[in-house]
């Protein structure tokens, strides 16, 4: 044991330095945690750092993403990285960010927003054990803060109900947050208690500086069969550096006097340690393949995109073994439940909780998974911060929000996504498609599939025309131009194509030719098309089932203005909060119908009607 209570220390020390060689960072809530990781790296971590890769490694999550000092201090004890790298923390250019990120090959996620590590750990323990079937280990390390967001307790009811036994969570109390006390301080049994009461086995660590304590409490977890374990230990924040030792203030700061501090811990030392390689033979499970076509919908029926969806992804999911499903208790009405009886163990219900939803489509697409998970668009919104650091993890992953915008019709606002396509536009690296029929529902799948990034899918609920083949081809970036005409044109996407289309023809009957442009992939955005159509026509009609900020006709205005075109433009979008009603009669009092189009590309065209 004194050799974990040297190494410790160290990691204390280099914590410190760390942080002092940025002049910012997060010692102290790394210093409180040192030795839980001291112990766990000493005998129950198994990761070979020269291959991390390895299918069968165990994951190390930094839910307190913040002590960071302590996750590189960690990486160098263990020979991942030099000194000289660890002195780079917070560096331009360096892979040692000031929240770790998987820049470092040993990261799986990007943590710092907090409530979202031990999530994605329980994405990457249901993964190990319904997947990949390796019999390795997650571990996560919690701050006591973090305890206080809904998403921690969503992980633990998830992990619960799954019976994962190849999770720990290291629940760091250390009492002090960064403006004062958390809510529950030092009071163990208040985390133990919850956390007992929803399934998981936990330890509680009355002094989670001792040892000897933290092994007994690591081997006990290990040893814990048919539930997840929570290792609650109570610490003190700074421990070991009287200037900053359980002292409010001192939260996200380096030590003002980091020479004193090391000598006070003993100075610096040079320990490494020989972390346990995987002991686990064997590859990853795979599943048996068949090919099943793609489904067919015939031109001029009508059908919801949203069941073209569950229907396209079934078959995809036959083709490729490596798709997976989840979905938030709406699969009757998303209809993932095809894929759910077609492929049940690779399905995955999340209930409602669309942020452990999607905290576990990053961990599975982590080992190279390829998740789609599924719920009502509105209902994302719930998970965007998941969204948002999703894309910052680097994650490729597949989202279909469905009942978007006024056209669901009676059910009213609180189920419209109104704001889903701006949300979405604006993540970083993000694919933004929103399709017409089911047909080209159907043919987006696997390009989905194979793409980098975030890909998100609007669906609509209510049946609409088909009015493309199965044999058309939809790539990601483009756009179909699916009528022809000289005097405007009429941009639109999903509901408001059909709306678009509509308006064609009754603009026909005045003498004025409308283009019609299905913008089906709002980004990437196709801007040739879009610019062909500034210098081809007297104007532009965009016309969406969304707020006017940062959906279609944005996405327009950019192309345009990237593409140097200037033409007028007519933007139509829902700009009054809607009630319960008719879908028509929705689409019409937001002033997107047919109708209104028609009114819109009128004022557009010269009173001749040609050019």
């Amino acid at each position: 044991m004194k050799f974990r209570h040297e190494l410790a220390q160290q990691l204390r020390v280099d914590s410190i330095r760390a942080a002092d060689a940025a002049g910012s960072g997060h010692p102290t809530s790394s210093m409180s945690a040192a030795d839980l990781m001291a112990a766990l790296l000493d005998g129950h971590l198994r990761l070979d750092f020269d291959q991390p890769e390895d299918p069968r490694n165990d994951h190390l999550v930094f839910s307190k993403g913040h002590a960071s000092p302590l996750l590189y201090s960690c990486f160098k004890a263990a020979g991942a990285i030099d000194d000289a790298e660890l002195l780079t923390f917070r560096e331009f250019g360096s892979r040692l960010e000031g929240h770790p990120t998987p820049a470092l090959p040993w990261v799986d996620v990007a943590t710092g927003s907090l409530g979202q590590g031990l999530p994605v750990g329980v994405g990457l323990a249901l993964t190990a054990a319904k997947l990949d079937t390796l019999g390795n280990r997650v571990w996560v390390l919690c701050g006591d803060s973090e305890m206080a967001e809904g998403s921690i307790w969503e992980a633990f009811e998830h992990a619960a109900h799954y019976r994962l036994d190849n999770i720990v969570a290291l629940v760091d109390v250390n009492r002090l947050g960064q403006t004062g006390e958390t809510m529950h301080g030092w009071d163990l049994k208040a985390y133990s208690d919850r956390a007992r009461a929803i399934g998981w086995h936990t330890v509680e660590v009355d002094d989670g500086h001792d040892p000897e304590r933290i092994e007994a409490a690591l081997n006990e977890a290990e040893a814990t069969r048919g539930r997840p374990t929570a290792v609650v230990a109570r610490t003190r924040k700074g421990k070991g550096v009287s200037e900053v030792e359980d002292l409010p203030g001192k939260h996200g700061k380096p030590l003002q006097d980091p020479t004193a501090a090391i000598e006070e811990l003993g100075g610096t030392r040079e320990l490494r340690v020989k972390v346990n390689p995987p002991e686990t033979v064997g590859d990853p499970r795979t599943f048996a393949t068949a090919y099943e076509p793609p489904p067919v919908f015939e031109v001029g029926d009508a059908a919801a995109t949203r069941k073209a969806y569950g229907q396209g992804l079934r078959a995809l999911g036959s083709r490729r073994g490596e798709v997976v499903a989840l979905d938030g208790e709406v699969s009757n009405s998303t209809h993932s439940e095809q894929f759910r009886e077609a492929h049940p163990q690779r399905y995955f219900e999340m209930y409602i909780a669309e942020q452990q939803m999607l905290a576990t489509t990053v961990g599975m697409q982590a080992r190279g998974w390829i998740p789609f998970a599924s719920t009502f668009a509105a209902f994302l919104s719930r998970a965007y911060d998941f969204i948002r650091m999703a894309a910052v993890s680097r994650a490729a992953l597949n989202l279909m929000g469905s009942h978007a915008g006024v056209a669901i019709g009676e059910d009213g606002p609180s189920q419209m996504a109104l704001e889903d396509l701006a949300a979405m536009r604006a993540v970083h690296g993000s694919t933004v498609l929103y399709p017409c029929d089911a047909n080209q529902t159907v043919g987006l799948l696997e390009p989905m599939a194979d793409r980098e990034g975030i890909c998100y899918l609007r669906a609509s609920r209510g049946a609409t025309p088909v009015i493309y083949g199965p044999d058309e081809d939809f790539p990601i970036g483009g756009a179909k131009t699916v009528r022809q005409g000289e005097h405007v044109t009429l941009v639109a996407a999903g509901v408001t194509l059909h709306e678009a289309l509509d308006a064609a023809e009754r603009l026909a009957d005045e003498g004025i030719r409308a283009r019609v442009v299905d913008l089906y992939s709002i980004k990437p955005i196709d801007i040739e098309t879009l610019r062909l159509a500034a210098e081809e026509t007297d104007g532009l009609v965009t016309v969406e089932d969304h707020w006017p900020e940062g959906g279609l006709g944005d996405a327009v205005l950019a192309a345009l203005a990237e593409a140097g075109a200037s033409v007028p433009v007519t933007k139509l979008a829902v700009t009054e909060m809607p009630g319960s009603g008719k879908p028509a009669e929705l689409l019409a009092q937001a002033g997107i119908d047919s109708a209104a189009i028609t009114r819109a590309a009128r004022e557009l065209v010269p009173s001749s009607g040609t050019r």
